[in-house]
C-alpha cells in the first residue's frame, strides 16, 4: 500500500519544482494553488467532448486446456476480463470548462514557456479561438497535426485519421525551441539527397506520423486515452530544458510524466479520477513521485 499524502493549499512546501509528484484532485482546485511562473512547458489533453463513454475492455489471455483460443503448438487459451477504466466525456458547455482552467495556465507558465494543448476535430477550432483571447494571437505559433493511421474506416466520409496539438508560447520572442534535440526522421525518397543526407534523416513538419500505442504493446496500460510515448518524449525533448518541471493537470495515464522523466525533467501530473491515478503509481513508481492530495491527514491508497 502507498500513502497519499493529504495537503493544505496554503504550504507552499508542496510546490518544491524538483520533485515529481501525482496529484489526486479536480485540476482546478490544485493549480489555482500554485505559484505564478513556475513551469516551462505545460501539456495537456483535454476530454475531447466526444458524448461517449470513454472506455478500452482490457483482458488476460491465459493458457487453459479448455479454453477456445487456439495458439501456437495446439496450445488452447481462455480470456479473462480486467478492470477497464472509464469516463463520462460529455459537456453541456465545453469551454466554459476549459476557459478558467487554460487562464491558470497562461498563469503559470515562465516567461519563456510553451503550452501545448492536444484536441480533435471536435473542439479544437472553438479553442483556438479561445485560446487567441487569453494569450494574445500573436502568441500563435504552431497548428500540430499528429497523424495516425489505424482502427476502422467509415463509408460515408473520409475516415478522421488525426488530433490536433495547439502550440502557443507566453512571449513569442523568446520560448524555448532546442533545435538540436528534434528527433530526425527518415526521407521518402533517400536516393535523391544522397548517402550523407539520408543518414542523418530531416527533420519532422507540422505534420507528425506517429502510430497510436499498440493494442499488445508493453506501453499500453489500459487507460481508454492514452497518448504514445514517443510523441510527448518530442515535445518535451524540444520545448524544455533537463532540470525544468513540466506540468499536465489532464494527466490520465501519465504519458507527460513518463516522458519527463526519461529525459531528466520533473512533473507535475493532476487527475481526479482515481483509476488514472492507480495508474500512474504503477507506472510511475521507478521515479517514486509523491502522492499528494489537497486536504488534512493521510490515506492508504
Amino acid at each position: 500500500m502507498n500513502k497519499i499524502t493529504y495537503v493544505d493549499a496554503r504550504d507552499q512546501t508542496c510546490h518544491n519544482r524538483s520533485v515529481n509528484r501525482i496529484v489526486w484532485a479536480e485540476c482546478l482546485s490544485y493549480i489555482r494553488t500554485l505559484p505564478d511562473a513556475t513551469f516551462p512547458l505545460i501539456y495537456l489533453d483535454p476530454p475531447f467532448n466526444t458524448g461517449r463513454l470513454q472506455q478500452r475492455q482490457r483482458v488476460r489471455v491465459v493458457q487453459d486446456a479448455g479454453g477456445r483460443r487456439r495458439g501456437f503448438g495446439g496450445k488452447t487459451y481462455r480470456s479473462e476480463p480486467l478492470e477497464s477504466p472509464t469516463y463520462r466525456d460529455a459537456y453541456s458547455d465545453f469551454l466554459g470548462f476549459l476557459e478558467p482552467r487554460l487562464r491558470e495556465a497562461f498563469r503559470l507558465l515562465t516567461p519563456t514557456g510553451s503550452l501545448f494543448v492536444h484536441l480533435d476535430y471536435r473542439e479544437v477550432h472553438y479553442v483556438k479561438v479561445l485560446l487567441d483571447a487569453i494569450f494574445g494571437r500573436e502568441s500563435f505559433i504552431n497548428e500540430i497535426i499528429w497523424a495516425y493511421d489505424y482502427g476502422g474506416r467509415s463509408r460515408r466520409r473520409w475516415p478522421a485519421k488525426h488530433d490536433t496539438l495547439l502550440w502557443y508560447a507566453k512571449d513569442p520572442k523568446r520560448y524555448t525551441f532546442c533545435y538540436e534535440a528534434i528527433d530526425r526522421i527518415p526521407y521518402l525518397t533517400p536516393k535523391m539527397v544522397g548517402p550523407e543526407k539520408a543518414a542523418r534523416g530531416k527533420t519532422p513538419t507540422d505534420v507528425w506520423w506517429q502510430t497510436i500505442v499498440p493494442t499488445a504493446s508493453r506501453e499500453k496500460t489500459g487507460y481508454p486515452t492514452q497518448k504514445p510515448l514517443k510523441l510527448l518524449e518530442r515535445i518535451i525533448r524540444v520545448h524544455s530544458h533537463p532540470g525544468d518541471p513540466v506540468l499536465d493537470f489532464f494527466a490520465g495515464s501519465g504519458t507527460t510524466g513518463e516522458a519527463a522523466a526519461r529525459h531528466g525533467r520533473f512533473f507535475v501530473l493532476v487527475d481526479q479520477n482515481p483509476s488514472a491515478v492507480s495508474i500512474m503509481q504503477r507506472r510511475l513508481a521507478p521515479w517514486s513521485p509523491e502522492l499528494l492530495r489537497l486536504g488534512p491527514g493521510e490515506v492508504e491508497f
